[in-house]
């Protein structure tokens, strides 16, 4: 994929993230648990650029998804992957 050479700003940002959140459940769901990983570390990094009031665009089920998937099984207290 091409990175974008301009950072994202107001709503391309809140559209980005839940994008992100969106293909990591699916990959959840496929039981694809590296690239979950990965999409989730991704729209983590975005979603803690976003404001408060822009945190709250977001859908909400979207956002306890993220925060509930990070902490249980993404965690710090968790085994990290092989490499």
């Amino acid at each position: 994929m091409a990175t974008q050479d301009t950072p994202l700003t107001g709503d391309a940002l809140i559209k980005e993230v839940c994008r992100r959140i969106r293909v990591a459940r699916s990959y959840w769901d496929a039981h694809n648990n590296a690239a979950c990983r990965g999409e989730r570390d991704r729209a983590l990094d975005l979603y803690n650029k976003l404001s408060k009031e822009q945190k709250q665009q977001i859908p909400q089920v979207l956002r306890v998804w993220l925060r509930y998937r990070s902490e249980k099984y993404f965690g710090a207290h968790r085994t990290p992957p092989k490499s």
